[in-house]
C-alpha cells in the first residue's frame, strides 16, 4: 500500500461529539482570539531578501504596536522555509532569532499569532514528486512545532501550508494527515490551522473530510471574484493586466466599457461573466454562508486568513464596498478572519521607510475606523 493511501485510511474517521465539548475544546478558545487579523506579508516571505538588516528595517516593533493599537487581536506571519535553513542550534541562527524576537514582540502586544507555513509554489510542487522533499518538509515541521512549543503553545497557532498551490487532493490530504502527525508528536497542544488542497478556496476546503485530531482549525482563502479583487495585479492569470477601475457591483455600462478598453479575449470573457454572475454583496454572503454551514456541520472552527482587494488599481469606494460586505458576512457566519495584509498592495496601511499612513478605505472596509 502507497504511503499517500495509508495516509488517507487514517485522515477519514467517524467524527462525533457534543457541541459543548467541541466549544470548550482547545481550537475553540484559541479561535476566539482570532477573530479579527492582519498578515505580515513580505517580511519573512516572497521577497527573496532576508538579510538580517533588510529583515529589521521592513517593519518594525512599532508597527506591531500599531497594529494592535488599530484593533487586530492577532497577526499572521508567512515564513518561506528558507528562513529555517540553519546548520547548527536554532538558537545560533540570527533569522530564526530575529522571527522569535518578532513573534515574543506580537505576544507581548496581545496579539496571538499565526505561524504561517510560507512557500513558494516551486517548493510544493515538489513535494508531490520527490519523496525525499517531502521527508525533508516533514522533518523542519519537526523542528518547528517543537520550537514554537516551547515558546507558547497557547497563542502561537501553527498553519500546515499557506496554498498547496496543487490540485491534487489525493496527495495533499495524505501530506496533511503526515504533517498534523508530526507536528503532534512535538507540539502535543499546539492548535493547527488545517486547508485544502490547490489555492486553498472554499471548493478546496470542503473536500478535506473530517479529521480525527480535535485541536484543528479549518481554513480557506476568499479573493472573489479575481477579476475585481486582482484587477492590474503583476502576477497571475495575464488578464488581470487589462482591467483598472472596475467597480463593484458591476453594471452593464462600467463592464460594457471595460470590455471596450481591453483587448484581450480572455479579459473580455472574465469581464462577461463578471456582470452575468450578479457578483454583489449577496452572492458574497451567500459564499460565506455556506462555508459557515459546513463548518457548523462537522462542529469545526473555521476562519478566513486571507483576503483582500489590490488597491492599486481599484477605485478606493469599490475596494470599502467590497471588504465591508465580506467582513460583514464572515462576522454574521461568526467566521474568524486575517486580512492580507498590513502594508503590500492590499494593506491596511502605506508605509514608506519609518513612515506609517493608514489606509482609511481598508480600515473602515474592516470595521476599524468610521
Amino acid at each position: 500500500m502507497s504511503r499517500t493511501c495509508s495516509s488517507l485510511l487514517l485522515i477519514i474517521v467517524f467524527f462525533s461529539s457534543g457541541s459543548s465539548a467541541q466549544n470548550s475544546s482547545l481550537a475553540w478558545k484559541r479561535w476566539q482570539h482570532l477573530q479579527h487579523g492582519v498578515s505580515l506579508s513580505g517580511w519573512f516571505s516572497e521577497s527573496g531578501n532576508y538579510s538580517i538588516p533588510q529583515l529589521r528595517a521592513f517593519s518594525t516593533p512599532a508597527d506591531l504596536d500599531h497594529i494592535h493599537q488599530l484593533g487586530f487581536d492577532h497577526v499572521r506571519i508567512p515564513v518561506d522555509p528558507v528562513i529555517f535553513q540553519c546548520d547548527g542550534e536554532w538558537d545560533s541562527c540570527e533569522r530564526i532569532r530575529f522571527l522569535d524576537e518578532v513573534i515574543k514582540k506580537a505576544l507581548a502586544d496581545d496579539l496571538f499569532v499565526i505561524l504561517d507555513f510560507h512557500p513558494n509554489p516551486g517548493y510544493t510542487h515538489n513535494l508531490v514528486i520527490s519523496e525525499l522533499a517531502s521527508a525533508k518538509y516533514l522533518r523542519l515541521w519537526g523542528q518547528i512545532a517543537g520550537h514554537y512549543a516551547k515558546i507558547d503553545p497557547d497563542r502561537i497557532i501553527l498553519e500546515v501550508m499557506n496554498e498547496f498551490s496543487v490540485n491534487d487532493v489525493n496527495t495533499w490530504l495524505g501530506l496533511l494527515q503526515q504533517s498534523i502527525e508530526v507536528i503532534r508528536q512535538h507540539a502535543p497542544t499546539s492548535t493547527i490551522i488545517v486547508q485544502g488542497a490547490g489555492f486553498s478556496n472554499i471548493w478546496d476546503l470542503i473536500e478535506v473530510p473530517p479529521l480525527a485530531d480535535p485541536n484543528l482549525i479549518y481554513n480557506f482563502h476568499y479573493y472573489e471574484p479575481h477579476i475585481f479583487t486582482h484587477q492590474g495585479a503583476t502576477w497571475g492569470s495575464d488578464y488581470w493586466l487589462e482591467v483598472h477601475d472596475l467597480p463593484f457591483p458591476p453594471t452593464e455600462n462600467s463592464v460594457a466599457d471595460a470590455i471596450e478598453h481591453t483587448s484581450s479575449q480572455d479579459a473580455r470573457w472574465q469581464l462577461q461573466q463578471y456582470e452575468e454572475d450578479h457578483w454583489s454583496s449577496d452572492r458574497i454572503a451567500r459564499d460565506i454562508a455556506f462555508i459557515a454551514q459546513w463548518g457548523r456541520d462537522r462542529g469545526v472552527p473555521i476562519m478566513c486568513d486571507e483576503f483582500g482587494v489590490y488597491r492599486n488599481y481599484s477605485m478606493p469606494e469599490d475596494r470599502e464596498r467590497w471588504l465591508t460586505a465580506l467582513r460583514t458576512a464572515l462576522e454574521k457566519n461568526h467566521v474568524g478572519w486575517t486580512a492580507w495584509d498590513y502594508q503590500g498592495g492590499f494593506g491596511v496601511v502605506y508605509k514608506e521607510g519609518a513612515s506609517v499612513r493608514d489606509d482609511d478605505v481598508a480600515l473602515r472596509g474592516l470595521g476599524l475606523k468610521k
